[in-house]
């Protein structure tokens, strides 16, 4: 095997800043933008822009801007502006400016006079679907539209009276003058400006007509002087009506820079698709724990550092891939294991009784709250003669190679004692529902002074102690690695996972968790990782469980380590 380190994962966008540093291109300064739409909730795939876009500047001394792009006034909320600016904050970045395209909203019109005046942009009649027809095809070139060479006056004119409020929704537009037949149809005379009667969650009614995302993106960057605008692959085609835009107008020219969009197995990371989730009731909101929003996971209790390591992990690169599912929750639960505290909890009780245990006796037995951690210490857990464990833990007919808790069978208790079953007790189903054990004082800690060895080890909670919760247990949102793939007829619905959600009542914990806070941590020994959420109320707790502990990307790597 290799024992060599591995390679640094890569980021040709770094390299590109390292050259323009070197060739003192913008005089030495690194300024970056986050440009989200505030149409929807953030999900994991923007991580990766963000650590991108701050992560950059930060490493190099420079400043990055957090600017919504809203020029969508039917679809934008102010409720998506805030969520968005909470989640930039708790992947741990801050911005340097707070922006809006809509800041820009009259700089962008007098630069579209501009055009006009200088014969490179014109009022076009045609409806959105003739204008699809007339731009031809990848083979075809586009045709003019009749109104292309309206004259200089009589564009400015109906431009001012599309701002005015004369003309109707979709009646006319205002169109770049490029090239109908170039190879990249985005340069065929693409629309600048569209007709939207729309109340502006920002502006209210002032503006009746709203810049196109192509138009307006790379002049707000200019605006705000930005070096090194990063954004993901599928706009690496609109590059040159980019920089046709910045040259026409001879304003600070932005440089624009695509990458790889992160895409996960069974993950969907389409906002509208999400909003869909959202709309039609089938998650209980944007924050649902299944939802690979950054408000949903970090209600599950994913944490940020685990997020950034993720990303740092992945490189940034042009070839767009998928990364296993496996691999996020990885990062996760590596992280979760060096930070938080290890309580006992049992999900399905099992009522215990040992029947050779003082009555009324209570012992306090010592345990380890981290073991990765020496600083975390020790907590006191009450043990007394009636407990619980979980049903899978016992089995009064055990299969091959079981070696939990069955008749005749002995086992050791975390940081308890050994215990020994005798009998069972079955409701009129036949269904155990109480074991009866006994136990040897002599073993107090989990070791026998005879030195004999049992094969298994499982958790507990004093019945007489422990306080009850609902938990909830999540699986994937979806059945199939790629959620979009489905038959004729279907959409990505049909593949939602009918078992993504578990709800478990009546779980008994340990005290210790009767003062867990909203958003706390936990490992569940032998159990998984589980976070207080939200709904949880004084003496009503709620959990969800973040991630299992059994790691599936950790044997991928080692089984790919072991090949090498």
């Amino acid at each position: 095997m290799d024992a060599s380190p591995s390679p640094a994962p890569s980021n040709f966008v770094r390299d590109i800043i390292l050259d323009d540093l070197k060739s003192n291109k913008y005089e030495g300064r690194v300024q970056t933008r986050f440009p989200p739409e505030p149409n929807g909730y953030l999900h994991i795939g923007h991580a990766k822009a963000i650590c991108l876009d701050f992560g950059l500047a930060d490493e190099f001394g420079g400043h990055t801007n957090l600017r919504f792009d809203d020029t969508n006034p039917e679809k934008e909320e102010t409720e998506y502006v805030e969520s968005i600016k909470a989640d930039v904050k708790w992947l741990g970045f801050h911005w340097d400016g707070l922006f809006y395209a809509s800041d820009y909203f009259d700089q962008l019109y007098e630069w579209a006079m501009k055009l006009i005046k200088d014969g490179k942009a014109y009022v076009d009649d045609l409806s959105a679907e003739e204008i699809r027809k007339h731009r031809g095809t990848l083979t075809e070139p586009g045709k003019d539209s009749p109104y292309r060479n309206r004259a200089a006056a009589e564009n400015l004119n109906l431009f001012e009276r599309m701002r005015a409020g004369e003309f109707a929704d979709g009646s006319r537009v205002l169109r770049a003058k490029i090239d109908m037949a170039s190879p990249n149809l985005n340069m065929r005379d693409p629309v600048m400006y569209r007709i939207v009667h729309a109340e502006h969650h920002r502006t209210g009614a002032k503006w009746c007509i709203y810049p196109m995302y192509d138009y307006a993106h790379g002049e707000s960057d200019s605006i705000e002087r930005v070096t090194h605008s990063i954004c993901t692959l599928e706009f690496e085609d609109h590059r040159p009506l980019y920089n046709w835009f910045i040259q026409q107008l001879g304003i600070f020219p932005s440089r624009q820079i695509e990458f790889d969009r992160l895409n996960l197995t069974y993950t969907l990371l389409s906002k509208r698709k999400l909003l869909q989730l959202v709309q039609e009731g089938r998650v209980r909101g944007w924050d649902d724990p299944r939802m690979p929003t950054l408000s949903g996971i970090r209600r599950r209790g994913y944490t940020p550092e685990a997020i950034r390591n993720f990303v740092a992990s992945i490189g940034v690169s042009k070839t767009t891939g998928v990364i296993e599912l496996a691999m996020l929750e990885h990062f996760v639960r590596e992280d979760l294991n060096k930070r938080v505290p290890r309580v006992m909890a049992v999900l399905r009780p099992l009522k215990v009784v040992i029947d050779n245990y003082p009555e009324n006796q209570v012992e306090e037995m010592d345990a380890v709250n981290n073991p990765e951690d020496a600083g975390a210490g020790t907590r006191k857990v009450p043990f007394s003669r009636v407990l619980y464990i979980e049903q899978d833990d016992f089995r009064e007919v055990p299969p091959p190679k079981y070696f939990r808790l069955s008749p005749g069978r002995e086992v050791r208790l975390r940081y308890g004692y050994f215990i020994t079953c005798t009998t069972v007790v079955k409701n009129a189903s036949g269904e155990v529902v109480e074991v009866h054990c006994t136990y040897d004082p002599a073993t107090r800690g989990g070791n026998a002074p005879d030195g004999r060895k049992v094969k298994s080890t499982i958790h507990w909670v004093s019945a007489a102690h422990a306080i009850d919760a609902e938990v909830r247990i999540y699986e994937n949102l979806f059945t199939k690695e790629d959620p979009n793939q489905v038959e004729d007829g279907q959409d990505f619905t049909a593949n939602l996972n009918p078992n993504s959600l578990e709800i478990v009542t009546g779980a008994k914990l340990e005290p210790s968790l009767a003062s867990a806070a909203v958003g706390g941590r936990y490992q569940f020994e032998r159990l998984g990782y589980f976070c207080v959420d939200l709904d949880s109320k004084p003496g009503a707790l709620v959990f969800n469980r973040t991630v299992a502990l059994k790691d599936a990307w950790a044997r991928v790597e080692k089984k790919q380590g072991a090949k090498s």
